[in-house]
């Protein structure tokens, strides 16, 4: 039988919208409000010079991470994952997307009954309308950076196996921060969870898009920190999948039944589990720039 797990001193504090925990030097804070109201979006608006927003943003949300010792922060907030959607005309690396029924609507207006020539289909709006982020989250200011991980040092991994023990969880947070149905085209949005572990802290940030008849694509950010790491020491992995839709519909268990295809993490399993030359090489032909895996690691020094 393995040893019972001893449970760190640690403090929580929670207000009606904010939980905190402080353990060891950290300080996590999960702040979780309704949708952004009229008058808040139209402020968050004119920071992202005009932008349309999403129909659900929550721009009041957000998750902070503070290690107090090197006064190391890290944020996740809707307002800069947005600002990472691309704003003006999309280009090659951008991901662009059109709808799946736009070349049809084409031809069937510029067909061989017509003297009208196919015209160049692009992204007809002036910003990336799949809001498609990699966003990772944005640190707040200090001089440390993150830097390439070894991949001969084994402290510069997420370990799964220590992320799925049983072990108490003694904070847990899932904080939305914007969702859009994509003109009922498919749906795309962002949301963080937060684990704290008697051993570690775990961050998944995900991004996932599905576009009706075109593609998935889901974009992952993890943080990890043993609190027994010494110096003090996070390990950031940050991914991008995508494969077309047809083949991601292949994988349903039942054939009739398209509910999965609503789920991110049913997604996210599916993408993982195709081989990498697939989601993170070839994708869905878009040449998306977030396709791949980047390890990075920041020590905390203080």
């Amino acid at each position: 039988m393995a040893a019972a797990t001893s449970i760190p001193q640690h403090k929580i504090s929670e207000s009606p919208n904010s939980r905190t925990i402080e353990i060891g030097d950290w300080r996590i804070t999960a702040q979780t409000n309704p949708i952004s109201n009229a008058g808040e979006c139209g402020a968050l608006q004119a920071v992202l010079t005009g932008m349309p927003l999403p129909e659900m943003t929550f721009g009041n949300n957000s998750l902070e991470l503070e290690h107090i010792p090197s006064q190391w922060k890290y944020s996740f907030r809707a307002q800069d994952a947005l600002k990472a959607v691309k704003f003006g005309e999309l280009q090659e690396g951008d991901g662009g997307v059109k709808v799946g029924y736009s070349e049809a609507w084409l031809r069937s207006r510029t067909g061989p009954l017509t003297d009208l020539p196919m015209p160049k289909t692009m992204t007809t709006k002036p910003y990336d309308w799949t809001y498609t982020t990699t966003y990772s989250g944005h640190q707040e200011s200090s001089d440390i950076s993150w830097q390439a991980a070894d991949s001969d040092n084994t402290s510069h991994t997420i370990p799964l196996a220590e992320l799925t023990r049983q072990d108490p969880i003694l904070f847990y947070a899932e904080i939305p921060l914007f969702e859009d149905e994509l003109h009922d085209n498919g749906a795309s949005h962002l949301l963080v969870r937060v684990r704290v572990m008697p051993t570690c802290l775990f961050i998944l940030l995900r991004f996932t898009l599905r576009v009706d008849n075109v593609l998935f694509r889901t974009f992952d950010s993890r943080i990890y920190h043993s609190f027994s790491s010494e110096p003090p020491l996070v390990v950031r992995e940050i991914s991008g999948w995508e494969a077309p839709y047809d083949r991601v519909k292949r994988q349903l268990p039942k054939r009739d039944d398209l509910t999965p295809m609503t789920d991110p993490n049913w997604i996210a399993k599916v993408l993982t589990g195709m081989p990498s030359e697939v989601t993170q090489r070839a994708g869905a032909g878009t040449k998306w720039r977030g396709l791949g895996t980047k390890l990075e690691i920041a020590v905390l020094k203080p």
